[in-house]
C-alpha cells in the first residue's frame, strides 16, 4: 500500500534528518491540527484545539536543529499523534 504525503511526511521528521525544514514542519505540524501563531521576536507557538497543547519554537533558519526535533517529537507523542 502507497504511504500518503502525510504519512511520507511523518516518516522523514521520525528519521531525524539533518535538512527539516520549517516549512515541512508547519505542514506537518497543520495536518496534525495545529494552527501556527506568531509570538515575539523570532518565536513561533503552535497550538492545538481542543486538547491545549503548545509547541513553542524559534523560527529557525534555514533547517530546524536536532533539538527542536527532539522538542517536536516529545511534544507529538505526547499527544499521541504519531
Amino acid at each position: 500500500m502507497a504511504m500518503s504525503r502525510k504519512d511520507k511526511l511523518k516518516a522523514r521528521f521520525l528519521a531525524r534528518p539533518k535538512d527539516v525544514t520549517f516549512e515541512e514542519l508547519r505542514r506537518l505540524l497543520r495536518q496534525l491540527g495545529y494552527e501556527e501563531q506568531e509570538a515575539e521576536g523570532s518565536r513561533v507557538t503552535f497550538y492545538r484545539e481542543g486538547t491545549g497543547s503548545v509547541i513553542k519554537l524559534h523560527r529557525p533558519q534555514p533547517t530546524l536543529k536536532a533539538y527542536q526535533i527532539n522538542q517536536v517529537l516529545d511534544a507529538l507523542r505526547e499527544e499521541e499523534l504519531i
